[in-house]
């Protein structure tokens, strides 16, 4: 046996890695200030390529965790030292809310890029949506500031909802939903807002349950009138292509009776849309004396899809009404309306009840000297009539 003492293995050359779930990365605001302001300084004052490189950025830079610095950045042109002023050893950008233009486009544009960072805390985005919503019902920023809502990202990971359900509660506790609905048809934003939810989700039913459970009860209600609104332009449109087309009435019948019940819309507003696409179907003539006589031909021929949606006595007043009113606004059928009206009692879509009534309470004020003066003898007619049958009734007794 050997005396040697026998040597013990050693490692050499090896070395053990640290997790990465066990490091902890160290809060370094300097470093992240720089790359933001990097970015920004190479971008330009184009706002587009701005808000790409910050959408970019975010998936590189943590801005959840520098939310404070960022916000810096974007307000003042970066780091704040205590006292509010901006630290001197640091690279600063012009690209900043305090340097912009003093006028209110810009400031929109700022408060699109400020509002809707991902990197901003639930408290903070609230606390902007508030604010933004207070200057929007005070008419200091436009509407169209919601469109950073429908940010892709922002849709589906649910912030835009969120944020909208604060602006809208902040909005109407100054203003009604009537104030609101006009600054956003102004802009065009009063058929967008379902977008604020991914596409598998942007339904009528949807929307009203989510805002109405957070109590957005009047906001819920203005987007499912704006829905009925755009289905019954959409039948319109509809129905003129089909007229235009020639498609046979029995055809046309059959497709507004599958559309009033998909789309739960009542007798008595299908039959204004149908009047209001009949009589836009053809060029109408310039000379008063021969509208008429156009007017008759063409109501003769689509006076069975009238019938059709006349079933029920208001569903006839409502015609009634929508004559009077067309005749009153095209001054070229002002003498025609007493020929119309007759035309459709003859073809037996209109009720010598349903005219009676028109004439005696239920009629518009608008021509009503002209129109009840037209009018007067043919309802003499129907009253003598109807004495001549109930007297031939009671003899028959």
């Amino acid at each position: 046996m050997s005396n040697q003492r026998q040597q013990k293995p050693t490692l050499t050359g090896q070395r053990f890695k640290t997790r990465k779930r066990d490091e902890k990365e160290r809060f370094d605001p300097t470093n992240f200030q720089e790359s933001i302001v990097q970015g920004l300084n190479q971008t330009g004052t184009d706002l587009e390529a701005v808000a790409k490189f910050l959408d970019a950025s975010g998936a590189k830079l943590d801005y959840r965790r520098y939310a404070e610095t960022l916000f810096d950045i974007l307000v003042a042109g970066g780091m704040l030292a205590p006292g509010g002023t901006l630290a001197d050893d640091m690279t600063c950008t012009d690209f900043c809310l305090f340097k912009a233009q003093e006028d209110m486009e810009t400031m929109q544009a700022y408060a699109q890029l400020l509002l809707f960072l991902k990197g901003f805390t639930e408290s903070e985005r609230n606390k902007l949506a508030m604010l933004t919503g207070i200057l929007l019902a005070n008419g200091n920023i436009s509407a169209s500031i919601l469109s950073s809502l429908f940010n892709e990202n922002l849709v589906k990971e649910g912030v835009s909802a969120c944020l909208a359900v604060k602006l809208f509660k902040s909005w109407l506790s100054e203003k009604d939903i009537n104030s609101v609905a006009a600054s956003l048809r102004k802009v065009g934003m009063d058929n967008r807002l379902m977008e604020l939810f991914p596409a598998n989700k942007r339904s009528c039913e949807h929307f009203s349950k989510y805002f109405t459970d957070a109590g957005l009860k009047e906001l819920s209600g203005f987007v499912r009138n704006q829905q009925c609104i755009g289905a019954r332009k959409e039948l319109q449109k509809d129905l003129e292509e089909q007229m235009s087309r020639g498609d046979p009435l029995k055809d046309i019948i059959a497709n507004v009776r599958e559309e009033i019940k998909k789309n739960n819309i009542s007798e008595q507003t299908m039959i204004g849309l149908i009047w209001s696409s009949v009589m836009s179907s053809v060029e109408w003539n310039k000379k008063e004396e021969l509208v008429t006589e156009q007017a008759i031909k063409l109501l003769k021929q689509y006076s069975p899809l009238l019938k059709a949606f006349t079933s029920q006595g208001l569903s006839e007043l409502t015609l009634l009404l929508k004559i009077q009113e067309y005749c009153y606004d095209n001054i070229h059928f002002m003498k025609a309306f007493q020929k119309i009206v007759v035309l459709l009692y003859k073809a037996d879509v209109l009720s010598e009840e349903a005219i009676l009534k028109w004439y005696n309470e239920a009629h518009l004020a608008k021509g009503k000297s002209v129109f009840l003066e037209q009018m007067k003898k043919f309802v003499d007619w129907l009253k003598n009539a109807e004495e001549e049958s109930e007297s031939e009734d009671e003899e028959a007794d």
